[in-house]
């Protein structure tokens, strides 16, 4: 008979409790214990003490289950004093795969552990007030981030996006070269400093045009030989690290602990920013260390004259890596006009990084170049993709002159003036509806920036670069019914007037006095951006603000 009698094994256990204390400790050392629904051998053995005989099932029961009971129980108390972690045992799905010393429950010790993260979180701000929260890796470059922001805002790559590290409590702004490490640069950045995500088309301008970025009276080569360099030829020297030539020119240079300024003479080398002692001195022993290229990074300083009583608005700073709020530690400099200050920014780049600008300048190229037999390339309005065509003979052909461009530009503007005449005449909607519509439809476009201050159109361009023919427009603050076209040529920044005039019952756009007038902005955009006409340059490069 295999049932137990229960009130027989209780009563059994109440009389014995206080010798079962010592037999449990010889017992219990080689009997099989029930741990977890399975019997094992305790791992313990003593001398002298032979294997227990197997017995029968009422025999098991009556004699040994109270010593098993005792030993699981103390057992899990040493277990639970023992644990480290919160986590409850999980039973093992897959207890097969177990060895036969492990156990089929998963102890919070055998846990694998969490391996650290390689992911970081990296807050980029836009223009206009929004900003997105991106996790990347630790190895992501400045170029692969902007890729990605491009593609999550749905914006146009054309490789003139930049990230920009913006320190506002400094007035200090740079952007990112394209193979620096995102988080790296995170790392060296003040609580209170951002990324900001937008347009730099002057990031590779001085590849285009180097004349422009690096004047003869600041190489000190033109200087001393009284000679010029033709473009290839200089920007070929500046990448060479043997012949790099120096930029030399005076520069106010802010002292160090004080607020006041000097006018110095300095030096830029490859191994760092020099000024001199004695006039324009240039031996060893009248040069004095600045700063050095190496550990450091140069920034544009915002509002020079107003944070640091600088004698003019176009100041740029050499900032350790290591600094981060301490503005002791800061060489703040200060240019007379804003082309020696793009010379000394450019010049400090090329001398610390050297041809990995070059490299940077060329890759996106190159991808171009590879995918241009796979995809349809993008549509840019610049001058290169758009031209004046004549469709009056049996096929069509390019216009060159820009003088029979403009005027078969105001031939077609007649006759589609005269053609919405007659559809009005035939039922169409009103000459006021379409004037209406006009005076609207321009505020869709990225171009057009509404009513901002000229101040803030200064700010825009000069940070999204300060290239011949970028531009906005804008509502003029002055008179109600005009707009503004601001236009950057030769790094100086003008204002055009667009005014309306009215001819035959109806209202035109104009930037010539009415010699050239348009039915909206759209038309006078596109009409300048083939034809320079009345302005400096043509429009090439619109400033424009991204939503994150």
């Amino acid at each position: 008979d295999d049932d137990v009698d229960l009130e027989a094994l209780v009563n059994d256990m109440n009389s014995s409790f206080e010798s079962l204390y010592s037999t449990c400790s010889t017992q219990s050392e080689s009997a099989p214990l029930l741990q977890n629904g399975q019997f094992v051998r305790s791992h313990i053995q003593t001398s002298g003490i032979a294997p227990v005989q197997p017995t029968s099932p009422r025999q098991k029961v009556r004699r040994s289950q109270p010593v098993h009971i005792l030993a699981v129980r103390r057992l899990q108390e040493e277990e639970l004093q023992l644990r480290t972690s919160s986590l409850p045992a999980i039973p093992n799905p897959f207890p097969e795969l177990c060895s036969p010393a492990s156990s089929p429950v998963l102890s919070p010790g055998s846990l694998p552990q969490d391996q650290p993260s390689d992911k970081n979180i990296i807050k980029v701000c836009s223009e206009n007030g929004t900003s997105k929260v991106v996790e990347i890796p630790a190895d992501m470059t400045a170029r692969d981030l902007c890729q990605l922001l491009v593609y999550k805002s749905h914006c146009v790559d054309d490789n003139s996006w930049s990230l920009v590290e913006y320190h506002p409590h400094l007035g200090l702004d740079r952007s990112l070269e394209d193979h620096e490490h995102v988080v790296q640069v995170q790392s060296t950045m003040a609580s209170e400093s951002k990324f900001v995500f937008r347009k730099n088309y002057a990031k590779y301008e001085f590849f285009k045009n180097p004349a422009n970025f690096f004047p003869e009276q600041m190489v000190a080569w033109c200087q001393e030989t009284n000679s010029t360099i033709p473009p290839s030829q200089l920007l070929q020297n500046f990448l060479n690290s043997s012949s790099c030539p120096e930029i030399q020119g005076f520069l106010h240079v802010k002292e160090l602990g004080r607020k006041s300024w000097k006018k110095l003479y300095v030096f830029l080398r490859r191994s760092g920013l020099y000024c001199s002692t004695k006039g324009n001195s240039k031996e060893p022993r009248h040069l004095q260390l600045l700063a050095d290229l190496e550990d450091s990074n140069i920034f544009s300083v915002i509002t020079s004259k107003k944070l640091y009583n600088a004698p003019t608005d176009f100041g740029f700073c050499i900032k350790p890596n290591k600094a981060r709020n301490e503005t002791k530690e800061l060489r703040l400099l200060c240019a007379e006009d804003e082309q020696s200050r793009t010379c000394w920014i450019t010049a400090f780049r090329v001398f610390k990084y050297g041809i990995l600008l070059y490299q940077n300048y060329k890759i996106p190229q190159q991808g171009k170049s590879l995918l241009s037999h796979f995809i349809t390339p993008v549509r840019s309005v610049s001058e290169n993709s758009l031209v004046a065509m004549d469709f009056s003979g049996r096929i069509g052909r390019v216009i060159d002159n820009p003088a029979e461009a403009q005027s078969a530009a105001m031939e077609e503007g007649h006759v589609w003036r005269k053609r919405s005449q007659r559809m009005n005449v035939l039922g169409s909607p009103s000459p006021l509806h379409t004037n209406a519509l006009n005076t609207v439809i321009h505020r869709t476009h990225p171009w057009f920036h509404g009513r901002i201050a000229r101040e803030d159109s200064h700010r825009m361009i000069m940070q999204q670069g300060l290239v011949d023919g970028i531009f906005l427009l804008r509502d003029s603050q002055s008179n109600p019914k005009a707009f503004v076209l601001t236009l950057c040529h030769h790094q100086k920044i003008k204002h055009f007037q667009i005014l309306p005039c009215e001819e035959d019952g109806q209202i035109f756009l104009s930037l010539d006095d009415g010699s050239t007038k348009f039915s909206d902005l759209i038309q006078l955009v596109e009409f300048y951006q083939l034809n320079r006409g009345v302005l400096p340059c043509k429009l090439k490069h619109h400033c424009t603000i991204v939503a994150l």
